[in-house]
């Protein structure tokens, strides 16, 4: 497993949120975090659509160094309505998922 800076991924989903509002008509977008239990770590995007706020974010761990590496490649969509698993694109978040 490789870990990442998490400042380095960071970097890199910032440099794509202009791309991803324009492509898929967001109203606004930001960085999601989140620490998880031990070792796991959540990181992804805020959007909101169409009035509404969801949270799209993946699984990764973190290791003694604060570095990430990403435990599996399924999106999860977080909103006020409960929480969807299993998305394997952002294409399908946007697509197949609440919007």
């Amino acid at each position: 497993m490789d870990y990442i800076n998490r400042e380095t991924l960071i970097d890199q989903m910032t440099n794509q949120m202009q791309l991803l509002m324009d492509h898929y008509g967001l109203e606004d977008i930001g960085i999601y975090e989140e620490e998880g239990a031990g070792k796991d770590y959540y990181l992804g995007y805020t959007v909101r659509k169409d009035g509404k706020v969801f949270m799209l974010n993946m699984p990764y761990m973190k290791d003694e160094f604060g570095k990430l590496t990403l435990k599996n490649r399924e999106w999860t969509i977080q909103s006020d309505d409960g929480e969807l698993k299993g998305f394997h694109s952002l294409d399908e978040v946007f697509n197949k998922g609440l919007f």
